[in-house]
């Protein structure tokens, strides 16, 4: 069906279609929508789940554990300081091997308080055993919801999904989307390790230095397995359902010399972009990275290019694009642009591009970077 809807709206009507049996909610800016709509839904016997609205984000990420421990489907859904609160839970969690699904409204890390987009909340959260997708319009933060069940509770993967889409910017942004009936494509979660009354066991009890590690080995495997699982799980949605999706969206890239690097809301202005400096036979293209966990094997050889980064890791750089120079060996012009949900237009990205200075970093907006 085609309707029109915010980001918000779209990642509760995915959640409606695979039908969780358990939702744990808290409100946040700018968040609260997903939750309230979901709430909605249940309310009005649409989704028979049971909803759970807790005091603290770190309880809606307990609540999940609790739930998945028993086998059951469940969701939840926060952003900046309410992530930061979950993060001892978003440890335990992935450390359980419990496929969550979270949706995370990307938005700055105060002080100063701002509710407006950044990506740092999210990727404080990179190393945690947790795959991470960034969504850039409202029909991909609908598919890759859906699509994030069906790769957390794969039994090559058992991780938690978080699903990321930037504050305001998307979350509360309009546009059409067409919705579906998933029907088989999110098959019912098999957990292997579901606690059992029946058959009494300890779950996360102490380990020695003599396992401790194997268990970290273990969700490594699997978030290598995951590549596959998430290439195969979009490859079946294209053929059950027409919509393409990948690690990265390409966008005039293939004979670019130039390429623009940025993730979310970003990486769909810099097309735009794209388009303004061919027409000035600058030869520009784009790359849209997807899925920052697993982090993508890209061949950036031969190009100029400029990472934008929505983030910062104090004292190291942008993190997008130190991570890129560690897997890809290159030497990015790294421009730092949008914290804070700071403008960024297709003009400026354009500018960031005559401009480019391989290897160096630059911070826009601040007078005097070189």
């Amino acid at each position: 069906m085609l309707t029109v809807a915010t980001g918000n709206k779209a990642v509760a009507a995915a959640v409606k279609e695979v039908r969780p049996q358990v939702i744990a909610a808290y409100p946040i800016t700018p968040q609260t929508e997903i939750v309230e709509q979901i709430a909605e839904y249940v309310a009005s016997g649409e989704l028979d789940s049971r909803y759970i609205p807790v005091e603290s984000e770190h309880s809606a990420m307990a609540a999940c554990i609790g739930a998945g421990i028993t086998g059951a489907r469940t969701f939840t859904a926060t952003s900046s300081h309410g992530l930061l609160y979950m993060h001892e839970m978003v440890n335990w969690a992935a450390g359980a091997r419990l496929p969550i699904v979270m949706a995370n409204v990307n938005r700055a890390i105060g002080p100063g308080w701002n509710v407006w987009a950044e990506h740092t909340d999210a990727f404080q959260e990179r190393d945690t055993g947790w795959l991470q997708v960034y969504v850039s319009t409202v029909q991909e933060a609908y598919d890759a919801t859906i699509m994030a069940f069906r790769i957390a509770e794969h039994e090559d993967v058992l991780l938690p999904v978080m699903v990321n889409l930037d504050g305001f910017l998307l979350s509360h942004s309009m546009q059409s989307l067409e919705t579906i009936t998933p029907g088989s494509f999110v098959p019912p979660l098999h957990l292997p390790h579901a606690i059992d009354i029946s058959n009494p066991a300890g779950y996360g009890t102490l380990t020695g230095p003599d396992e401790h590690f194997r268990f970290r080995w273990e969700i490594e495997q699997s978030m290598r397995k995951s590549v596959r699982v998430i290439a195969e799980t979009e490859q079946d949605f294209a053929e059950r359902f027409g919509r393409n999706y990948g690690v990265a969206e390409e966008y005039r890239y293939e004979d670019a010399d130039v390429v623009v690097i940025a993730m979310g809301t970003l990486g769909k202005e810099a097309e735009v972009a794209v388009d303004l400096l061919r027409n000035e036979g600058v030869n520009a293209g784009s790359l849209r990275i997807r899925w920052l966990r697993p982090f993508p094997e890209l061949d950036l050889s031969g190009r100029d290019i400029v990472v934008i980064d929505r983030d910062y890791s104090f004292g190291f750089g942008g993190i997008l694009a130190h991570s890129l120079m560690a897997r890809s060996r290159i030497e990015p012009y790294s421009v730092i642009a949008g914290l804070g949900g700071q403008e960024v237009t297709f003009d400026d990205i354009a500018g960031f591009v005559r401009d480019r200075k391989p290897g160096r970093e630059f911070w826009f907006g601040v007078n005097g970077n070189v």
